[in-house]
């Protein structure tokens, strides 16, 4: 891993200082990174994914989702789509990643990252410098990027992590899953406590109940990890959400004027008004930095 990280950090260095003018370096930080993650599995993530991203969309953004769950990759399903390749072709040089992308409901963009997330882990130079490149362009044609880990911290989830210009770590008012949750801000704290962390509360009965949930979580992150935590908003129980899924079409397609559907898009908006107040991405250069976990291994 120390060879493929030095090999990587070369790369990057290159390509920034490959660029002609400030145009092109520019360019390498124009897409937004979110990396939407959660402590345990069945709290929702995915789905709050595809619909954000479809919300984000619906306000004039360009966005594509990384699909970046290797044991329950389940966005072709929640979006109504079949991917015919993924991120396995792109790093062995059978395809490139704009021919892996597939096109779901109102033209959203998904990257199936699937059994290819694994070959990250041994990557060859050139695969590595096929795969900054293949990203070098995608971050060129999208506004924002959304990376759909995996639950919990296994491999890769922290470095997308910190990789990212954002988290949104999706938790229930589930006693399992806000102690889950912790365990995602405590392993985060150990890296970098400066990140920024968006708290999204998902089935919630009530308003209420979300706000006293995330405030319980946020108050034990800031003083125990000394991290701060921001609410992005609460999602309540929908019976939309399960038939949506159920149609294989995102609920804010299915059912637009849902409850759900309504609180997707306030959340949406937050997220556009943090980016204005966040200022500059990291970027490609930054994310790939951080990936394969260059400066912490």
């Amino acid at each position: 891993m120390n060879d493929q990280a030095h090999k990587l950090r070369s790369l990057v260095k290159s390509m920034s200082n490959n660029q002609g003018d400030n145009q092109n370096n520019d360019d390498l930080n124009k897409a937004h990174l979110y990396t939407i993650t959660s402590g345990k599995g069945g709290v929702g993530k995915s789905n709050c994914t595809a619909n954000l991203a479809l919300a984000l969309q619906e306000k004039g953004k360009r966005v594509i989702i990384f699909d970046a769950d290797l044991g329950m990759a389940n966005l072709d399903v929640i979006l109504g789509v079949t991917p015919s390749y993924n991120l396995k072709h792109v790093v062995n040089g059978l395809k490139s990643l704009e021919e892996i992308i597939v096109s779901g409901p109102n033209g959203i963009a998904l990257i199936p990252g699937g059994s290819g997330m694994q070959e990250l882990a041994n990557l060859s130079q050139i695969q590595i410098n096929n795969l900054i490149s293949s990203f070098v362009r995608i971050g060129k044609e999208y506004d924002i990027i959304l990376v759909d880990t995996g639950a919990g911290l296994g491999n890769n989830v922290v470095d997308f992590i910190l990789g990212s210009d954002e988290v949104i770590l999706v938790s229930t008012p589930e006693p399992t899953s806000i102690t889950d949750a912790y365990g995602v801000l405590k392993t985060i704290s150990r890296y970098d406590k400066r990140i920024n962390i968006n708290l999204l509360i998902n089935q919630v009965e009530n308003h209420r109940e979300g706000e006293i949930v995330s405030k319980r979580l946020i108050t034990t992150a800031n003083d125990f990890l000394e991290l701060e935590v921001s609410l992005l908003g609460v999602l309540p129980k929908d019976d939309s959400v399960v038939k949506s899924v159920k149609s294989r079409r995102p609920f804010l397609v299915e059912f637009p004027k849902a409850r759900v559907s309504k609180e997707i898009r306030v959340i949406a908006n937050k997220v556009l008004d943090q980016e204005v107040e966040n200022g500059s991405p990291k970027g490609i250069k930054g994310f790939f930095s951080n990936l394969l976990g260059i400066g912490r291994r």
